[in-house]
């Protein structure tokens, strides 16, 4: 059974940073593109970032372009989104993502797997 896990959400300050992490168990994320998505209360799911199964390819959501990274660590099969100069719009529940394809994708119809979530509030 394929399980995804996000870590390190929390609450953070406007302006702040945080590092979410995500880990398989079941199966390697390592050659399969993966995605994070949020959804914030009350709206609908959205993309924010996604990296390719060989970590070649990335694509962010306008909304925090610059400001977000995503990248993977073949060595610990882990996929990180890194959340800098935080702002009270990216309070959501952050999921990541897995597809069974290493052709990453903005659509989250075509992700195969998901986490349960995991929360980040940004205050002031």
């Amino acid at each position: 059974q394929v399980q995804l896990v996000e870590s390190g959400g929390g609450l953070v300050q406007t302006g702040g940073s945080v590092r979410l992490s995500c880990a398989a168990s079941g199966r390697t994320l390592n050659g399969y593109a993966v995605g994070w998505f949020r959804q914030a209360p009350g709206k609908e799911r959205e993309f924010v970032a996604t990296v390719s199964g060989d970590g070649g390819t990335v694509h962010y959501a306008d909304s925090v372009k610059g400001r977000f990274t995503i990248s993977r660590d073949a060595g610990k099969n882990t996929v990180s989104l890194d959340m800098n100069s935080l702002k009270s719009e990216d309070t959501a529940v952050y999921y990541c993502a897995s597809r069974t394809s290493w052709i990453s994708s903005v659509h989250l119809g075509t992700y195969d797997y998901w986490g349960q979530g995991t929360q980040v509030t940004v205050s002031s």
